[in-house]
């Protein structure tokens, strides 16, 4: 059973025990933009006790239970479903969750959604779009708009200033003046969100090929200059941020968040580190590494073909070479002799691009030499003598290395 078929079952299953049942929120607007949803949400009339007691404790989880959530268990294909009563809240003392609940309607349930695209429902027995907030409207004249008094709407979750952010860049639609103009008085609210969920935002976002289009819209709703150290660091000179924005759309689909953090922030890096930022998003320490990898090797890539072969191989065979390769053909351009130069030997086997080492630490304990710091000296030259063709045997190795050994 796929997730589509498990959700219509839950909402039949509603639906035939009295209570209303409908499909809610995400997966009705990528339904109505034809696009295959991640998940199925379904809303209900029905109270967690009365999703619990006609679906059974066994098949179900109360995580969320204090705000009308109750996930229903289904098997590996079909995935968990989360079913929720129709609720109002009330109170968000925290700017992100609220203080309580109230079961109520489906009117009511829908107005107090954050966004009209996201505020609709659909029965899937009846075939039925129910809509409350015209957001089919808004669907098909591609706008972005908060239900209701877009102020209200970020007061209660200031996450919402980003999400309206990546649902305007990742659909292509326009931000309504009147919900930007609310983002832009609540910017500097948005701290009160958690790094994880705004780490997490922006990794949808800038792994998106309208990335550039999202980080534009970031500046012009005010919060680029929140959620970095700088903002307008970036984009004080204009040609340079022109610029930066071309990057990031050249990357297109294929292009990582990673890469594109790296064109984001390399100013920022270059002046006070990846930390201040990693920090503010959360970053993973391969996320972290892999942007500084970035930071550290482009430009050294850029000159590979001037450079010895040895300072160059140890950078093409880690495992960011290509993505970094793919940023300096962006930044350089595909005709650039360092491109052509890295690009050729990413495409050599790996026999060819990474040789076997002539020698290594037990050959040099069997030589008589005592391991210590010494060890490393002599590998390393070894090594370079053999990737920059000096040396082709592990007799020659073993003859630099003696001699590296006996001061």
């Amino acid at each position: 059973m796929t997730p589509k078929e498990f959700a219509t079952k839950i909402v039949k299953q509603l639906q035939t025990a009295g209570f209303d049942g409908l499909w809610a929120g995400g997966c009705v607007r990528d339904e109505l933009l034809g696009r295959t949803p991640k998940d199925y949400d379904v809303a209900t009339s029905a109270t967690p006790d009365q999703v619990r007691e006609l679906f059974g404790k066994r098949r179900t989880i109360e995580i969320g239970a204090s705000f009308g959530v109750i996930t229903i268990i289904g098997d590996k294909q079909s995935g968990n479903i989360e079913v929720a009563t129709f609720r109002r809240d009330s109170g968000y003392s925290d700017g992100r969750r609220p203080d309580a609940v109230e079961f109520t309607d489906a009117r009511e349930d829908a107005i107090r959604r954050d966004f009209t695209i996201n505020g609709m429902f659909f029965d899937p027995i009846a075939q039925k779009l129910i809509d409350y907030v015209d957001g089919r409207a808004d669907i098909d004249c591609k706008i972005i708009r908060a239900i209701g008094i877009p102020d209200e709407r970020i007061d209660e979750d200031k996450l919402r200033m980003l999400r309206a952010i990546r649902f305007a860049a990742t659909y292509n639609f326009d931000l309504e003046a009147a919900t930007l103009e609310a983002i832009q008085r609540h910017a500097s609210e948005i701290h009160v969100v958690s790094p994880e969920r705004i780490g997490a935002e922006m990794r949808r976002m800038l792994a998106h090929k309208n990335r550039a289009v999202a980080a534009e819209l970031l500046k012009t709703a005010g919060l680029l200059d929140e959620i970095l150290l700088d903002g307008q660091s970036l984009y004080k000179n204009r040609a340079n941020w022109r610029t930066r924005l071309r990057w990031m759309e050249a990357l297109g689909e294929n292009g990582s968040f990673e890469q594109a953090a790296w064109i984001l922030l390399s100013r920022q890096i270059k002046e006070q580190g990846i930390q201040p930022t990693a920090e503010r998003w959360k970053l993973s320490n391969t996320e972290v590494d892999s942007i500084t990898w970035f930071e550290n090797n482009v430009m050294t890539l850029s000159r590979a073909h001037q450079l010895p072969w040895s300072e160059i191989q140890p950078l093409l065979i880690h495992n960011d070479a290509a993505a970094a390769t793919a940023l300096m053909a962006i930044e350089f351009g595909k005709d650039h002799e360092g491109f052509q130069f890295c690009q050729t030997r990413l495409q050599w086997p790996t026999e060819k691009l990474n040789p076997v080492a002539l020698i290594d630490g037990r050959d040099l304990k069997t030589a008589g030499i005592q391991p210590g710091p010494v060890f490393s000296k002599i590998l390393n030259r070894v090594r370079a003598a053999q990737l920059d063709g000096e040396i082709s045997t592990k007799e020659a190795a073993m003859k630099i290395a003696l001699e590296i050994a006996s001061g």
